[in-house]
């Protein structure tokens, strides 16, 4: 079985997007102890304008990546594709407009697509006595983590995200503000992580 696939989007992905992929893998690194966290999951992004493609993270971004245990090695900067929506279990967006974006391009994903802030703050409420018992197995980790997707959704019902559940765009803004998104960051992956691979 293909691992649990997340994709995180965001306009140019160089910035938030490339974050997101790069602490989520480092928080499943972290939880799955001597099992190669990519087998387990695996964390992927792309933007939605091809600007940047080919390109590597910008630098504030990978300086926080690396500043908190995660790598920037061989990032590339990909423009959203179809096809990568698809082989998705999980997308993330940086923005509710982005998250607009990618239901326009794929409503099929509409259940499995939330803004990251929403995602962050709807786990609180998902019951992990009710999930598939957790495991290092790929299938294990990948049942589970659909479910946890299945019962955010519930969670979410017809409501629209928050204000607050945007990122901030940093791209061209100090490290203060590339700090702050990070923290942003990882108050959503930290959690899923631990969550997914108690």
């Amino acid at each position: 079985m293909a691992p649990f696939t997340v994709l995180h989007v965001c306009m140019g992905n160089i910035c938030r997007s490339p974050m997101a992929e790069r602490l989520l893998a480092r928080a499943v690194r972290d939880r799955s102890g001597d099992v190669d966290g990519e087998q387990l999951l695996r964390s992927v992004s792309a933007g939605t304008g091809g600007w940047h493609e080919g390109e590597e993270m910008n630098p504030p971004a990978a300086r926080q990546v690396r500043a908190r245990g995660g790598s920037d090695d061989g990032f590339l900067a990909r423009k959203l594709r179809g096809d990568f929506l698809d082989d998705a279990d999980l997308i993330l967006t940086a923005t509710a407009d982005q998250f607009d974006y990618v239901v326009a391009l794929r409503p099929d994903a509409a259940a499995r697509t939330f803004v990251l802030g929403e995602f962050g703050r709807l786990l609180a409420g998902v019951d992990a006595a009710a999930l598939p018992p957790a495991g290092v197995k790929p299938d294990e980790v990948h049942a589970r983590g659909t479910a946890i997707v299945e019962e955010i959704a519930r969670l979410r019902g017809a409501d629209a995200p928050q204000a607050g559940d945007d990122l901030d765009d940093p791209w061209g803004r100090g490290d203060q503000t590339f700090q702050r998104v990070g923290d942003e960051i990882e108050d959503s992956t930290v959690p899923f992580a631990v969550l997914l691979l108690p």
